[in-house]
């Protein structure tokens, strides 16, 4: 069974697949504690906010409650909805505190493709077709650490910075790891003037990337 917080279509709006229409499947719980979240009602899975999985597809606004539902759940609320994108994009909360496997090949026997969005702090548990971005989350409160595998896995990497200091540490977990990612996204928190200039320069330096999370720009979820 996954946690679920909330299903939507919408358009993907972050990194290789910006502009792509999505199906996106949110799941509950995550120990990892970043600051700067903009979905910390994720973070804990409280049996006090247990609903039915039709009630956090009728939700109008971000709240803590959430649902249990099989993968062949999940899939027939796609059906039932009429939904029309053929990308699914399974985010958090930590998705890989899931095994992802079940959830993943069925929607690939149904004519889905699938995306996790992950912190790289627990092991990735999906199938080998399923496209996998790392947002390698450092020295968060949480205390975890981003796991080599989770780097080797990745098929692109999507780093939120606002400072210098966060591109040191992405540099120093790459040598670490020893990973020299192919794609490097790095994404402006907040879309801050002096962040988005940051992250300009450095991808014009380094060769990487701007991820500009279009979606908040243009208003939808």
């Amino acid at each position: 069974m996954y946690q679920i917080n909330e299903i939507f279509e919408t358009i993907q709006g972050e990194a290789s697949y910006t502009g792509t229409p999505a199906i996106f499947v949110r799941l509950q719980g995550c120990p990892v504690g970043c600051a700067w979240c903009d979905t910390k009602q994720t973070w804990e899975a409280k049996d006090t906010f247990i609903v039915s999985l039709e009630q956090t597809l009728e939700k109008k606004a971000d709240s803590e409650h959430w649902a249990n539902a099989s993968a062949e759940e999940v899939l027939a609320v796609f059906n039932a909805r009429g939904y029309n994108a053929k990308h699914v994009v399974i985010t958090g909360g930590e998705p890989c505190l899931f095994d992802l496997v079940p959830l993943c090949e069925l929607l690939h026997n149904n004519g889905y493709t699938t995306q996790i969005e992950t912190s790289g702090t627990f092991e990735i548990k999906a199938p080998a077709q399923t496209w996998v971005t790392v947002s390698p989350k450092i020295n968060m409160r949480g205390g975890y650490e981003v796991l080599a595998s989770a780097m080797q896995r990745a098929d692109e990497i999507k780093h939120p910075v606002a400072m210098q200091k966060h591109i040191d540490e992405l540099e120093a977990l790459f040598e670490a790891t020893g990973v020299t990612p192919k794609l490097v996204y790095l994404q402006p928190i907040s879309q801050k003037a002096k962040a988005t200039k940051l992250a300009i320069d450095t991808c014009i330096k380094k060769n990487w990337r701007l991820s500009v999370q279009v979606h908040k720009y243009i208003g939808i979820n």
